[in-house]
């Protein structure tokens, strides 16, 4: 994991909470997927927040208008910041990465194997795209490693699935 040495290992997140006023109403299966995403996320991952020495910590997320809000707190709940990001730059991928779900959906009840993987492979492809922006809009404030800047991007789309 990046940045075990030093301690690192404190560099995670132990606890995360999704709130419940800025979420799109949830079908079963979208809240499965939230569910999961945070299973994952409080698995494994490497949050490293910028001018902290050492964690874990607890994230609060938000969207507040129309800006994502990571609330930062260390382990027990002593405040440490917030990080506010514009949802503008997230918009277009967020589309279309749910058309690409919705397309996937379909193609598993109708289409043959080698469409459905053709799909598959462009909407993980479109994840990992979101998961790119979303670690590069941290850069400078929060460190994350790849799987949980896909984690998160999983989550910042519980925001607007319906």
């Amino acid at each position: 994991m990046a940045g075990a040495e030093n301690g690192g290992e404190n560099f995670h997140i132990v606890k995360i909470d999704l709130d419940e006023r800025s979420l799109a109403p949830a079908t079963a299966d979208i809240e499965h997927e939230r569910k999961v995403a945070i299973y994952d996320l409080l698995e494994e991952n490497y949050f490293r927040p910028e001018g902290v020495d050492n964690g874990p910590f607890e994230l609060y997320l938000s969207n507040v208008e129309r800006r994502l809000v990571f609330d930062v707190r260390r382990e027990g709940g002593e405040a440490l910041g917030q990080v506010h990001l514009s949802m503008t730059p997230f918009r277009k991928i967020i589309k279309d990465y749910f058309m690409l779900c919705e397309s996937y959906y379909d193609a598993i009840r109708n289409a043959a194997p080698a469409q459905i993987e053709t799909i598959d492979m462009a909407r993980r492809a479109m994840h990992n795209e979101g998961a790119e922006i979303l670690t590069d809009r941290l850069k400078d404030k929060i460190e994350v490693d790849a799987n949980t800047g896909r984690r998160l991007f999983t989550l910042i789309c519980s925001f607007h699935m319906r």
